[in-house]
């Protein structure tokens, strides 16, 4: 007897779908003090909820239930059941409690497996793709979207007479999930998802929670997903249920049948981002290595800052200011970036950028996402992918799908040797006719970087769709090296050059 080869796992934060009933009749018929008070509790609980106030990490959102399975459902992540139990409790202790009872619940917890990188599980093998990293906390440690929508529904691998999902080899098990993920990708910047696991926790073996603010979006993602053999041949779904999310704050007009805002209308702004990772889809299994993490601001506005780098960076930006050198603005003030390198061949990366790129359009959050090809080819070379959003989430969210292009080698902001003070990007717009001047110059400064000690590469790498737009990249041994350099008489020339021939005042952004 042939025992087939399960793939490891490794779990994250505990998931509760909690859904709650209102009984109308009994709030239509209590007074207004009893009204009063479970609407102030019951803000106060949701509240302290989404703030994390509990617990050292996790995540809390509300949501108003759409149909008749039920009214409210309160999504908590947390680190541990604990944390989750005590969730429970304490919301049966609220005014609000005496109003509802429990429709259902949903208990899994976050997990990524052997499908998407055995590599990560085999403690000999060093996972370098800091993209794949980034995907795996994300996936082990969520943010709950913005996104207005949420569809919710547990699902089950079908092991039936004729096809059984787990009766097949690990490697055909895999092909098919890669296989179902390539649809996801096709919905980046429209659809994301939270994968948890629940095999001997409730019914059956995993949740799939799925947000999108558009509803159709979704629709026509696990439409298309039907047609894929692994859904057509393998799973099996339980109920489906579907949520708007609203802030805590609107309880009360919750509760009295008025309007409920979706979340960023609450703030008077609306906050989704959002590139998704929806590609990995069901159980847990991915294989599609997203790497959603924090995303590095580049400041291609007029903006820039390490986000990596925190109150070294503000130290960092008043030393540079104090010799002259504008060094950006404190992150979130402008645009937030994310900024990768492949060694992929460049007209196959801006194929696949391009595709992403249509998907990011479809958010205003959405500044631009560029490919930057080194001005002069050679050994080592490394093109540059650009992306820049209105919100930190959204870059953050964009990340995971970037991360994915082909032979990515790093992204900035990841520190992977701990040997150097990592990378200078600075973003120059060049006015047309001083372009020359401008690339002469900068073989110039080349030549003197050079010879200088600490100094490892700089790169000019200039923008496919707009030869004026151009991105240097510098490494170095430590800070210290590259403040010699901007420190020099030679760079101070430069920028007074600068202001002749740029079209907008440079942005020198810190990525480490």
């Amino acid at each position: 007897m042939e025992r087939r080869r399960p793939p490891q796992t490794d779990e994250g934060w505990y998931v509760l779908h909690d859904f709650r009933s209102i009984d109308w009749d009994a709030w239509r018929g209590a007074p207004e003090r009893c009204r009063s008070q479970a609407i102030d509790e019951g803000i106060d609980y949701l509240t302290s909820c989404e703030a994390v106030a509990d617990a050292e990490a996790g995540d809390s959102a509300v949501f108003s239930v759409l149909g008749h399975k039920a009214d409210l459902l309160v999504l908590h992540l947390r680190p541990t059941l604990a944390d989750i139990d005590t969730l429970e409790r304490r919301f049966e202790h609220t005014a609000l409690a005496d109003f509802t009872e429990r429709a259902d619940s949903y208990l899994s917890v976050t997990e990524v497996s052997g499908y998407m990188s055995e590599d990560y599980f085999d403690e000999d093998a060093e996972v370098e793709d800091t993209g794949m990293e980034r995907y795996i906390e994300s996936r082990l440690k969520p943010e709950i979207p913005d996104s207005e929508f949420l569809s919710f529904y547990p699902m089950d691998k079908r092991r039936g007479p004729e096809d059984n999902w787990y009766d097949m080899p690990f490697d055909e098990r895999a092909e098919h999930l890669s296989s179902h993920g390539e649809i996801g990708k096709g919905y980046a910047g429209r659809v994301t998802q939270i994968i948890s696991g629940s095999i001997g926790l409730d019914d059956f073996e995993w949740g799939v929670t799925l947000f999108a603010d558009d509803p159709t979006d979704v629709k026509e993602l696990l439409y298309e997903m039907r047609f894929d053999p692994s859904s057509s041949r393998f799973a099996e779904f339980g109920r489906f249920l579907s949520a708007r999310r609203f802030p805590p704050e609107h309880l009360g007009s919750f509760l009295a049948g008025e309007a409920v805002p979706q979340e960023g209308d609450a703030h008077g702004e609306h906050g989704h981002p959002h590139g998704s990772d929806s590609d990995g889809h069901h159980g847990g299994s991915g294989g599609h290595h997203h790497g959603d993490g924090d995303a590095d601001s580049s400041g291609h506005g007029d903006d820039g800052s390490d986000h990596a780098h925190g109150s070294d960076d503000e130290d960092l930006r008043s030393e540079l200011e104090d010799i002259g050198v504008y060094a950006g603005q404190p992150h979130g003030e402008d645009v937030h970036a994310v900024v990768l390198y492949s060694a992929a061949d460049p007209d196959e990366l801006f194929e696949e950028v391009d595709g992403l790129r249509g998907n990011f359009d479809h958010y205003d959050t959405h500044v631009k996402t560029a490919v930057y090809e080194p001005r002069d080819g050679g050994e080592e070379v490394e093109t540059a992918v650009v992306s820049l959003w209105d919100t930190e989430r959204a870059a953050s969210t964009a990340a995971g799908f970037l991360a994915d292009l082909p032979e990515i080698v790093r992204q900035a902001g990841d520190d992977e040797a701990n040997d150097s003070w990592g990378t200078m990007g600075m973003f120059y717009t060049v006015k047309p006719d001083h372009r020359g001047d401008f690339v002469g110059v900068f073989e110039d400064v080349g030549g003197l970087l050079a010879d200088m000690d600490g100094h490892r590469k700089t790169d000019l790498l200039v923008n496919r769709e707009d030869e004026n737009d151009m991105f240097i990249a510098s490494r170095w041994d430590a800070r210290k090296d590259a403040m010699e350099f901007f420190r020099s008489d030679a760079f101070s020339e430069t920028v007074e050059f600068g202001r002749d021939v740029l079209a907008d005042r440079p942005r020198h952004v810190f990525l480490a």
